[in-house]
């Protein structure tokens, strides 16, 4: 059985982080998915995935740093540096998601806070 080298090390990082990233992608739009089907709980309450997504994000985020700073480190031809960009992508792509779902609950509470004072 072969070692495990340093290279395959940040290639599983790589991997890992595209992992993370899609799961920041889907966690918000899974938990307002499942509001539809489930008579306790309301679109609101979907809010409680906003940290979940943003956990992720940024673990994808590190994932995808480690990746490619060991990647840094390897003598000779560097291979599997896709797969760290993907995560770094799709861990962009959920802080947007986040940063866009925070916005959507303030303007909300905003809104309720302005209609309820009336």
């Amino acid at each position: 059985m072969a070692a495990r080298t340093r290279s395959s090390r940040g290639a599983a990082a790589g991997w890992a982080s595209v992992v993370a990233g899609a799961a920041s992608v889907a966690t918000l739009p899974l938990a307002i998915y499942l509001t539809r089907f489930s008579d306790a709980y309301e679109l609101l309450d979907s809010a409680i995935a906003v940290p979940v997504a943003a956990a992720f994000a940024f673990l994808a985020l590190g994932l995808a740093s480690r990746s490619r700073r060991r990647a840094s480190f390897v003598l000779g031809r560097v291979t599997g540096g896709g797969p760290a960009r993907a995560g770094r992508v799709l861990g962009i792509v959920g802080l947007c998601v986040v940063a866009s779902a925070l916005v959507a609950l303030g303007i909300y509470g905003l809104l309720d806070y302005v209609g309820s004072r009336e």
